[in-house]
């Protein structure tokens, strides 16, 4: 069985606003006091805490902070256990050291048991918070695993539900006429070997000068101010829309993508899109065209219908390849075309990118496959 994430807009009421936002900051504080106890203890003594070693002073930390009381208990022994995936992380070279939560940070806080959800009343149930209206839409039939509340900038809350309800199907084999190459890039968003492009909608260039006009203003505002914090929540509110927009614009593609019968294969370049981001004249348009997200959802919607999703080594010369193996070195990104000196043929390089992606996936090193049946 695989994994699914759920998520739902919550409506709390006065008094559960209150409550969250205290849950808010418990389990904050709690991954702040395990995180200064950790970094203590190796000080002086030279060893680790575990989060269960820290989980077992709750109980007495409860007794001398009386609000901590008004906390899930299991929330905050979450919180705990993030920090410690959140040093597994750190220790196997996947992400920075750990840090100290600020108020400014995103808000949520993970509840592990005891969730439940009426789908006929809309009502969601959570311990110590009671029964909040969601808006429902869309069922489901499985176990709940954990939820996860979180609150965003412009102040609306959501719940996120873990769930364990798609079986995990065989991988389909591989074919070269049923596996698609997407070359990725910002003039279009993405070029399929098959010769399809697919435009770059830009939301953040369309929205900039609404964006430029609210900034302003609220620059303008003097600090401390209500009128500043309506400013602010006007700016937040347009970063949200731009943000649903390509969330949406995403989810549609992937999904087209993934749904079509006649593919069962994807190549994509491992990109580095971190180290790209470094460049000032293209981080801004490479934020906004998200590729990380795009392939974040291929992955898993790929292991939810079968099909199989390779990537190819991020120095593979894709653009620079020519189909009878020449390579162009010379080749800059402002060349949208190029012709090859050795045979004469003319080529577009996203297309040409999109096929030698392709290419560069099937061979059998990446694979694991011994020898490839490339055709049916």
């Amino acid at each position: 069985m695989l994994e699914r994430a759920i998520k739902y807009r919550l409506y709390p009421t006065g008094t559960q606003k209150v409550l969250l936002e205290k849950h808010f900051g418990a389990t904050r504080w709690v991954f702040n006091y395990g995180l200064s106890k950790k970094i203590e203890t190796y000080q002086k003594e030279k060893e680790s805490l575990s989060c269960f070693e820290i989980a077992n002073e709750l109980p007495k930390l409860k007794e001398e902070i009386e609000w901590l009381k008004e906390i899930n208990a299991q929330s905050l022994q979450m919180s705990l256990r993030q920090l410690d995936n959140a040093y597994t992380a750190f220790f196997r070279k996947q992400n920075d050291f750990p840090k100290f939560k600020s108020k400014k940070d995103k808000k949520s806080f993970s509840i592990p048991q005891g969730n439940r959800i009426d789908f006929e009343s809309e009502k969601a149930f959570f311990i110590k918070i009671g029964k909040i209206k969601v808006k429902v839409d869309r069922e489901f039939d499985a176990k709940i695993i954990r939820a996860t509340i979180s609150k965003n900038s412009i102040g609306q809350f959501f719940v996120s539900y873990i769930i364990k309800d798609v079986k995990e199907k065989k991988l389909k084999k591989i074919y070269e006429k049923n596996t698609l190459g997407i070359d990725l890039g910002i003039k279009d968003f993405a070029t399929l070997s098959s010769g399809v492009r697919i435009e770059n909608p830009k939301y953040l260039k369309v929205s900039e000068n609404r964006l430029k006009v609210l900034q302003r203003r609220l620059s303008k505002k003097q600090k401390g101010s209500k009128n500043r914090i309506k400013a602010r929540l006007k700016v937040a509110k347009c970063h949200n829309k731009i943000r649903n927009q390509r969330i949406n614009f995403l989810h549609n593609l992937t999904t087209k993508l993934v749904r079509d019968n006649q593919t069962n294969t994807y190549a994509i370049e491992n990109l580095n899109i971190k180290g790209m981001m470094k460049n000032h004249c293209l981080a801004k348009a490479i934020s906004d065209v998200s590729w990380g997200e795009f392939v974040r959802q291929m992955d898993y919607k790929c292991k939810w219908s079968g099909k199989n999703l390779l990537k190819i080594g991020r120095f593979e010369p894709s653009s620079k390849m020519c189909s009878c193996g020449e390579i162009n070195h010379k080749l800059t990104l402002a060349d949208r075309e190029w012709t090859c000196l050795k045979c004469g043929t003319t080529h577009d390089r996203d297309i040409l990118a999109a096929n030698n992606i392709k290419k560069f996936a099937l061979t059998p090193k990446l694979i694991g496959v011994e020898p490839v049946k490339l055709t049916q």
